[in-house]
Order: C-alpha cells, then structure tokens, then sequence
C-alpha cells in the first residue's frame, strides 16, 4: 500500500466526516459532566462509532463511561490485545477525553480532544486493515483528577498496545506537554470542641491547626524547585465562631517533575502539616488519592513523524524543546507513557495569553480555532498512525527509544 496514497486517504476520510466531528465537539462543549460522571459524552461517542460501522464496547475495562472500539487485523471488540504478531500488525491507540472541569466546564478543551481522537480514529480504521495494521480508539473518563487512563491500564487496556496519541489543545504548538507528576490529598484534622468564648481554655483548635499547617507549606515554597508547585485549599473550617472548630481539612495538589521526586516533596508537605496539628494540640490523617500522575515520557521518533505530519498541514511548533518552557499541568497520559510509546502534542487554539482552565479559554475551546484543531489535529493523527503501518521505521524506532530509556 502506498504510503502518500494512504495519507491523502485518511485525510479525505476527516473532511467527510467533519460535520459529524465538529457536531460532536460542540455537543460534548455544551454539556459538560464532571469525572466519572460523562455518560453523555460517551453514548454520543459510542453512538457515533457504532454508525460508522465500527463494533464497539461501552463501560470498558470497569468504568461505567470508558469505551474501546477495535479496526483492522484480527480486530475485535473487548479488549485491546490480539493474537496477532504486532511486527506484522502494529497497534495504534487513539485516545479521547471528554471530561469538564467544576465551574468553567470545558475550559481544558476536552470537547476537542474526544473529537480529534474520534475522527483519526475512524479514518484510519478504514485503511488500517488493508495497511496491515491494527487500530484502537480508547474513551478514557476522568482525565481531570480521577485517574481514569491509569484505572484502566489496571485492567488491562494498553496490552499489546504499539503506539498510544492523543493531542491535547492549547494556547501555543508544541510536541509534548511539559507535565509534572502530581498526587493530591486531604489533610483531616480532629481536634476538639468548646465554646469560643466561656471555655476556650478546653478547646482544640482544627482550624488552627489547618491554618499553621497552610502557613508552614508557604514558607516551604521558597525552598523547593522551580518546577515543583503545591496548592491547597481549605475544605472544612467550622461551623460557628463561638464554637471552637473540632475538624478541619484542606486538601492540596503536589507536583514534581518525576514520580521519584515527587516522593520526596510529599515527605516535606506531611512534615508541614504535621507540625501546625501538633502545634494546635490536634490529630491530622492524610487521605491520598489513589492514583498519582506520571510525568510525561515523550517518544521522540514517534514526536517526530508528527511533527512531520503536522507541517503538511500548514502547523509549525513553537518550540521542540519544551523542557526551556515553564512546566504546566499534569495528566494521566503520563501514566500510559511509562508503559507505552506515546505522544501528548499541543495544539494552538488559543491566543498566547489566553491559557488553559480559564473561562476565555473554554470560549475558544468551541470557536472556530477550536474547529480548526478538531480537523487538524484528526489528520495528523491519522497519517502519523499510516507512518506507523507502513513507513517501516517509526514504529520500531518507538519500541527502541522506549526501551533504551526505560533499562
């Protein structure tokens, strides 16, 4: 099969079905469902998948609003593994989120990234048999906070996975996410009540506790990296002033640029909090989440055929090493990354100043910039999952470079 052939194939396939991609961003933008909670998004999904001619498994891998649906070699439904040998049918995994954020909906853009995933998937589905590979489109929920990608790897669905992408939208072109590793807690505190003002003396004071401890972290921030972020909140601080508070919680996110340091700046959180509730003459019990956040480990060669793909477009990133540019969020792509070759480029749809989580962001989010990566951003997904069938190169450059790195 001719490579360029397949390319303005796949191509084509993404501007006939751009009326249903670009519908399907708008919906899912319109109504945004927190973590766990995007049965919308995934039965508009799933539908969509099912009438293109796709078999397709809801509430895969023990989530009620995960999806997987399977194109090409030996491809079947419920799982992503195959019996097939994937130097003869590589495995490429296009990946859709689709989760909103509390408050500002989806001013992450996910609207864009379920659209981008759904429409290279099914493009390439349609070549993917004839070019001897093996396609998946995996729904993971829960990107915001839940750790849905890493549940599901739990469970098994990146076995016999080649290669996983997904593009992620932004306010500048760049070939990976500059991601920290992140874990986030609550910090509880008991201590115990009184009345403020005829018996302080027999009181301990939660809030107290909670606040020393938030104090304790800020001084902490002047001596930690330059990558590395904390941020908390405070959850519970009483019910009445004249009551003295017997409980309190905050809870606080913790970054680091790799999972090991990561480890290290948690000990130095608990310390700080420990110390404000041992100052109040209070208890404090850490409630982890379960899943924490890998850092993104970029596959350089299969960076490369994007990036490749993504001029012929007429797109050109800002910047290839991003390492030079100020660490931003974290996701749960990391935690695939480390276990899979992959790839989390940026796309622009935003002005330079108009970042990620912010309302102004959201509005281009589902604007004609957003559109535009919608299209975009399926095609070059989709001719760099062609690169990886049939250049005979990229895919096995993806194993090498994954696993140099990883001895």
């Amino acid at each position: 099969m001719n490579i360029t052939e397949a390319k303005r194939r796949v191509c084509e396939s993404v501007d006939r079905l751009s009326p249903i991609l670009l519908d399907v961003s708008h919906r899912v933008h319109d109504h945004p469902e927190l973590a766990f909670e995007e049965h919308y998004a995934h039965d508009l999904l799933t539908s969509v998948i099912s009438e293109q001619g796709l078999n397709v498994t809801r509430g895969a891998y023990g989530l009620d609003t995960a999806f997987e649906a399977c194109a090409g070699l030996e491809a079947h439904t419920g799982s992503a593994t195959a019996h097939v040998d994937s130097k003869i049918a590589p495995t490429v995994m296009m990946i859709c989120e689709y989760d909103a954020l509390p408050g500002i909906g989806h001013a992450c853009g996910h609207n864009i990234i379920a659209a981008i995933g759904l429409g290279a998937g099914l493009a390439a589905s349609e070549i993917a048999a004839e070019a001897q590979g093996r396609l998946v489109i995996l729904g993971t929920p829960a990107e915001e906070g839940g750790g849905g990608k890493e549940l599901m790897l739990r469970q098994g669905a990146f076995e016999g996975v080649d290669v996983a992408m997904m593009i992620h939208p932004n306010n500048r072109e760049l070939p990976t996410m500059n991601a920290l590793a992140v874990h986030t807690m609550v910090a509880h505190y008991q201590g115990e009540a009184s009345h403020s003002s005829a018996a302080p003396e027999k009181g301990r004071n939660a809030l107290d506790a909670a606040v020393l401890g938030y104090n304790a972290i800020a001084a902490l921030r002047q001596h930690i990296g330059d990558s590395e972020r904390i941020h908390g909140v405070f959850l519970d601080g009483g019910a009445k002033p004249n009551i003295v508070p017997a409980s309190a919680a905050t809870e606080w996110y913790v970054r680091s640029p790799n999972m090991e340091s990561l480890e290290l700046l948690k000990s130095r959180v608990v310390s700080c909090l420990k110390a404000g509730a041992d100052a109040a003459g209070c208890s404090v019990e850490f409630d982890w989440s379960e899943v924490a956040y890998a850092d993104i480990y970029n596959n350089i060669p299969l960076s490369d055929a994007y990036i490749k793909n993504l001029e012929t477009i007429g797109r050109t990133v800002y910047a290839k090493d991003v390492s030079l540019l100020r660490a931003s969020g974290s996701t749960d792509m990391g935690n695939v990354s480390q276990v899979v070759p992959s790839i989390h480029p940026m796309m622009k749809v935003s002005p330079d100043d108009v970042v990620i989580h912010t309302l102004d962001f959201a509005k281009y989010a589902r604007g004609d910039a957003g559109d535009a990566a919608v299209i975009d951003g399926a095609k070059v997904l989709a001719m760099t999952a062609v690169d990886c069938w049939l250049d005979g190169v990229t895919v096995d450059a993806a194993r090498a470079f994954f696993k140099s790195a990883r001895c």
